[in-house]
């Protein structure tokens, strides 16, 4: 499934004084199976454009296709969009209001009106997709962790598989341990089912190490549109913007002002780890 999006544009309090224009002609497709990452400051117009894929807000001009097929063509359908392209907000926990986990996933799935049998199988496959283990299941949601109430969140949506899940800033507010098990499930996910991932962040490190594109948004607009390497490559246009590249890429940016034969485009832990290993091996010969 793909998501196309031609010529968007949304005025928030049109033909007031309070007019805002949040987004500004914005046009980008997400194919399939992508992990695409967004970033950009507050107010960049990140939040409008997610709220726009899922169908929640209409385009003051412009247009969303889904599968070649404008969204709202058919406000009946919107349903159904949603249900195919899954959002967790930022802190989604605070949308748990279940007595206990098993109800609370299985909540999106009985609106459906699922058959009992495969709201049963979804629920059991969300949680496990998330890493919540069985013995969770009948406690309340409100006795576990922050990374386990997110992860309990996000399992809701992923119950109603959708084809595309929009997480908004999903480690917010976590301690290190949640915010680690909150990625390795989504990576999980993504690599297990193959769904498509849209992920906003502030953080450039988990960016970095989990998307294949980045969508950069900056007043509205989409101000770059690339691999992590392509745009981060553009550290002096990301800082005018209010953002930046990973920390490794400064340090890797400091040894090479100081005259060690270094590559600058390494933005991962994981990569600068093989790279510096392999520079001090031919240091050493």
């Amino acid at each position: 499934m793909s998501i196309k999006i031609n010529h968007l544009t949304h005025i928030y309090n049109s033909g007031t004084a309070f007019e805002k224009k949040a987004l500004d002609d914005v046009s980008l497709e997400i194919r399939k199976g992508e992990f695409v990452g967004l970033i950009g400051h507050t107010g960049s117009g990140k939040s409008t454009l997610i709220q726009h894929l899922n169908g929640i807000i209409p385009p003051t001009q412009g247009e969303i296709l889904l599968d070649g097929e404008n969204i709202h063509k058919d406000k009946a359908k919107l349903k159904e969009v949603r249900r195919r392209i899954g959002l967790a907000f930022q802190y989604p926990e605070y949308q748990l209001f279940e007595m206990t986990v098993y109800k609370d996933v299985a909540f999106g799935p009985t609106n459906m009106q699922l058959p009992k049998e495969e709201i049963h199988a979804n629920v059991v496959s969300a949680l496990e997709t998330v890493g919540i283990a069985p013995e969770l299941y009948e406690k309340s949601p409100f006795e576990l962790s922050g990374g386990q109430k997110r992860r309990v969140a996000i399992a809701g949506v992923l119950a109603m598989n959708p084809e595309v899940l929009i997480l908004d800033e999903p480690t917010a507010g976590l301690d290190p341990k949640g915010r680690d098990e909150i990625l390795q499930a989504i990576k999980r996910l993504h690599e297990e089912r193959g769904i498509t991932v849209i992920l906003v962040s502030h953080s450039m490190e988990d960016v970095a190490k989990l998307v294949d594109r980045i969508i950069v948004m900056h007043d509205g607009k989409i101000a770059m549109l690339g691999t992590p390497k392509e745009v981060f490559c553009h550290v002096k246009d990301l800082e005018s913007m209010g953002l930046a590249a990973p920390q490794v890429s400064y340090v890797f940016t400091a040894l090479k002002e100081k005259g060690y034969e270094v590559p600058l485009d390494v933005y991962t832990v994981e990569e600068a780890k093989k790279v510096l290993l392999n520079f001090v091996k031919q240091v050493s010969v």
